[in-house]
């Protein structure tokens, strides 16, 4: 088969099409013909060399997280899917021995990682971790799902959003940003985003933004969402310098959920204001299956429609990934084998 392999961790270059064994499913696996597999920032982090998790010794590595296809075999002891269903994979991978996998929520785990493999004509998976597919639900929108709005959709549990919240969401044009706008729209909260570009702004809030503030400088964007009003709640996947200006719009009592660190993977914050304002700072990994399920539910329902910015065939992943790299999108980028 053939899989679009990490050959080199040096960035979109460093994709090359290599072909390797189609795997066959052990005990509990099974195998997946893959229609659409969105690619994440956590994939180019490890393309760029920016993860402890893979190095050249690793190399040709398959990453690809989001997986949505066609079962085509399942392994021993596999009785929840057969093949020839349509399928989206939950990328969780868990111990199911550790307090959290026993008591929940899964994704507080204690070896908690994800899958990769999904940047391939046939992926091999944990069969208990595909979800159902609905017939009118899309293999692409699917495989927008899993990472992105299983994301936004449990930091919004996290930082218990409401109707009529005002919600922050700097970066607003990337994944989880435009996931996290869309579910506040369907929860009939208001939201705030950031982007430096106009043009991509213009597109979310056709998706549903209320306030779009053009700009990366952080003296400009807290006056202006001051002057739009006191923020109930912020999606911070940012990091670096977005902290504090997170902090900065709370109101008091205010919570700030954070799960990522495109911005910088450190910040420096002002105690005195955290604790004075009873602010409160939220990690928040990923979501649970249940979350996934639900949100398959939705789009099914007819609640939203993920955002695919484009598509690639799978000769053309590294494109897809330097699209992602020059900030070229609004949602997200999938490949299709």
């Amino acid at each position: 088969m053939r899989t679009a392999a990490f050959t080199d961790l040096t960035g979109p270059d460093g994709v090359s099409i290599v072909e390797q064994p189609t795997p066959e499913p052990d005990r509990g696996e099974a195998t997946v013909a893959v229609e659409a597999a969105a690619i994440n920032r956590h994939d180019l982090w490890i393309l760029e060399g920016d993860s402890a998790m893979v190095d050249a010794a690793d190399l040709p590595f398959v990453s690809g997280l989001d997986v949505a296809g066609t079962v085509e075999d399942v392994g021993e002891g596999v009785t929840g899917v057969e093949p020839g269903d349509r399928v989206v994979l939950c990328p969780n991978e868990t111990c199911g021995t550790c307090r959290y996998c026993r008591e929940g929520p899964e994704n507080r785990c204690e070896n908690f990682a994800l899958f990769h493999g999904g940047l391939a004509e046939t992926a091999r998976v944990r069969a208990d971790r595909l979800v159902a597919l609905p017939d009118d639900v899309g293999m692409v929108e699917a495989a927008a799902l899993p990472t992105a709005y299983m994301t936004a959709f449990h930091m919004l549990r996290r930082i218990e959003a409401g109707p009529g919240d005002l919600l922050f969401v700097p970066g607003v044009t990337g994944g989880v940003g435009v996931a996290g706008v869309q579910f506040a729209d369907a929860l009939g909260a208001h939201s705030v985003g950031t982007s430096s570009s106009q043009a991509k702004l213009d597109r979310v809030e056709s998706l549903g933004l209320d306030h779009a503030v053009e700009g990366t400088d952080p003296d400009a964007i807290r006056e202006a969402v001051g002057d739009i009003g006191p923020v109930d709640g912020v999606l911070n996947h940012l990091g670096g310098e977005y902290t504090q200006l997170g902090l900065d719009v709370l109101k008091r009592g205010g919570r700030m959920a954070i799960c990522g660190r495109t911005a910088a993977g450190t910040s420096e914050i002002d105690i005195p204001d955290l604790f004075l304002g009873h602010k409160r700072v939220i990690g928040s990994t990923m979501g649970t299956q249940g979350d996934l399920e639900r949100i398959v539910g939705l789009v099914a329902d007819g609640a939203f429609t993920p955002e695919v910015d484009e598509t690639y065939p799978l000769a053309e992943t590294g494109a897809a990934f330097a699209a992602m790299r020059n900030r070229d999108s609004v949602g997200k980028l999938v490949v299709t084998p």
